[in-house]
């Protein structure tokens, strides 16, 4: 399957004044998660979009990942009612299901709580082969095994973990897991949601190190929707700040905190910036 080629100079993503909508379900009535939301991303730029629960993050990772069309998504699915969205050319608002074949070989998905959807019957290699061999069946198995094996130790986990089973890992070992299975088909663009979850503090950085990498060696770009305040400062990235569905600041992760324009990014800050930074902030906004 050849890989969608864009132009040049065409951004890795253009969110235009984007609205999101779920429909009735249930007891719960229609609901607007995504309000009049743009941005975009360059190619080798990795954007974080972070938010309280609720805020639309997720949603927003859900539509550019183009997974409202899935029927294998999540039972409620959201629908684009206004605004446009491309991802790697593709126009996502306008796109067919029979489409994604192709959307998928370039952009890939890590979902929130990927590492509970590991297939309980399969060995990790298994796993997260899985991508390349659902496409071309016949591909060579011993590169097959050196990928694998590659994507594993990027991520620290032992090339013994190649023929575990998903229920003899740790909870971080999976998420690492199901990102190397992500990663399998060398996406241009990755959308994860939450990719951090789970994984032990001390091997946090291998997944910042491993998109650092991707961006060195050819187009690439990411947005990485996270609460870890630490992912986002260690891409180095613009941020952008969700609250009820709406952008309420784009900028450095640090410059966010340290404005601190709208009162979720001013509790953001109280919670993670150190006592004395919080000092100094309020003695700049009292003096005369």
């Amino acid at each position: 399957m050849d890989r969608v080629t864009a132009s040049p100079d065409t951004r890795a993503i253009v969110v235009d004044d984007v609205s999101v909508d779920f429909p009735p379900h249930g007891i719960s009535g229609a609901h607007r998660a995504v309000d009049g939301v743009s941005f975009s991303v360059g190619w080798g730029e990795v954007l974080g979009v972070m938010g309280e629960s609720g805020s639309g993050k997720s949603t927003v990772a859900r539509i550019l990942a183009a997974d409202h069309l899935r029927r294998a998504g999540q039972n409620v699915a959201p629908s684009i009612v206004g605004g446009a969205v491309h991802v790697n050319g593709s126009a996502v608002r306008s796109m067919r299901r029979r489409s994604l074949p192709v959307f998928d070989f370039d952009v890939a998905f890590l979902r929130q709580n990927a590492a509970d959807t590991l297939e309980a019957e399969r060995t990790v290699a298994e796993i997260v082969a899985a991508p390349i061999l659902e496409r071309d069946r016949r591909y060579d198995r011993a590169t097959l095994d050196v990928r694998v094996a590659t994507l594993l130790d990027e991520l620290f986990l032992p090339l013994g973990t190649m023929s575990a089973y998903p229920y003899e890992l740790s909870a971080g070992q999976r998420q690492r897991v199901a990102i190397a299975r992500a990663l399998a088909l060398d996406p241009k663009v990755l959308i994860a949601d939450e990719p951090t979850a789970g994984i032990d503090v001390s091997v946090r950085s291998a997944v910042a190190d491993l998109v650092e990498r991707r961006r060195r060696i050819g187009d690439f770009a990411a947005v990485f929707v996270t609460h870890d305040i630490d992912l986002l400062r260690a891409v180095g990235g613009r941020v952008v700040a969700l609250h009820s569905g709406s952008v309420v600041g784009v900028g450095s992760v640090d410059g966010l905190l340290e404005s601190a324009e709208h009162p979720y990014l001013t509790a953001l800050a109280h919670a993670v910036a150190p006592p004395a930074r919080h000092e100094n902030r309020e003695a700049r906004r009292t003096s005369p």
